[in-house]
């Protein structure tokens, strides 16, 4: 593999930061890697573990001469780094970011670019409830999808270099517009979070049920909510706050199918309910055929044990 970018500036060394890092090492995709993380144990840590080839105390500094700058920071700090980080912008770097949110991103970032900028927003599909510079690992992208989504004006050939990119990480890529990708992320991520998180606020919440109950007797629906919901709480708060039009959207349609099956079970409509779940049965079969599962059963616990 040859290496496709001289110098790459990762701008936050949390899980997908940290797992760039490894796989630009494994393929060799980057002569230098330069990073910048607001803690100074982060910072530290990345040194530590060989993450970066130079670690700065500003973002300013990390993205000086870099040809690829990624920004791998929760959705809503976006706009504050891109303003940071302008003037130091090399003419004819490639601006992207890893956000599961693009239309808020777009709206941030780019009144604060200049001429000469290739701004290419992404979002690889792929993590764990794992955070901070030791939870990467090199094999998360692997047949993992990235969605790029150019604007109208994004230069061809710089959309082309960060799809070769990602490939080259092991993901699949798909280009779609800002505002689609939102909606579409709303019921496939967001919305799943957002009932997770619920879920388990209620079971907190429940007064003739003690906290060691809900533990002891967690089945496998209540355990596998609370992997969801031990996602970083600042990410997941940045994401709700900027794609809030598409998630209420989504919220309104789960609410009202919600309301159809409780009628389905106060007046004992079984063939409801039956068709209902079988649609759902269906649906994680086409999952698993997309080979959008996996198969280790501790995906995202074990940092020492990665398929």
């Amino acid at each position: 593999m040859r290496i496709q970018f001289e110098r790459v500036a990762l701008i936050g060394i949390g899980l997908i930061g940290s797992s760039l890092s490894h796989v630009m090492r494994r393929e060799q995709l980057a002569g230098h890697i330069s990073g910048y993380s607001k803690s100074a144990e982060t910072r530290a840590t990345a040194v530590k573990l060989g993450l970066v080839d130079s670690m700065h105390e500003s973002a300013t500094e990390a993205v000086k001469n870099a040809d690829l700058v990624i920004l791998c920071v929760p959705v809503g700090a976006c706009g504050d780094v891109a303003k940071d980080i302008s003037a130091a912008l090399k003419p004819g770097a490639i601006l992207t970011d890893v956000g599961s949110v693009k239309a808020a991103v777009v709206r941030d970032v780019l009144p604060h670019l200049g001429e000469g900028i290739h701004f290419v927003p992404g979002h690889p599909i792929a993590g764990t409830e794992q955070s901070g510079p030791t939870s990467g690992f090199a094999e998360l992208f692997n047949r993992r999808w990235c969605i790029l989504t150019p604007l109208p004006d994004s230069d061809p050939q710089a959309v082309a270099r960060l799809e070769e990119f990602w490939r080259s990480c092991g993901s699949d890529v798909e280009i779609m517009t800002p505002e689609h990708h939102d909606m579409v992320l709303a019921i496939t991520s967001h919305l799943p979070h957002l009932i997770a998180y619920n879920i388990v606020g209620t079971a907190a919440d429940l007064e003739d049920v003690t906290d060691s109950e809900v533990i002891k007797y967690s089945a496998s629906g209540f355990r596998d909510f609370t992997r969801i919901a031990a996602s970083d709480p600042t990410m997941w708060r940045d994401v709700f706050l900027n794609n809030r039009e598409a998630v209420l959207e989504m919220l309104g349609r789960f609410s009202e199918d919600l309301s159809v099956l409780q009628r389905a079970i106060r007046f004992g409509d079984g063939d409801a309910l039956f068709g209902l779940f079988s649609r759902a049965r269906g649906v994680r079969r086409k999952i698993i055929e997309a080979g959008q599962e996996t198969a280790a059963p501790d995906f995202g616990r074990d940092p020492t044990h990665r398929q």
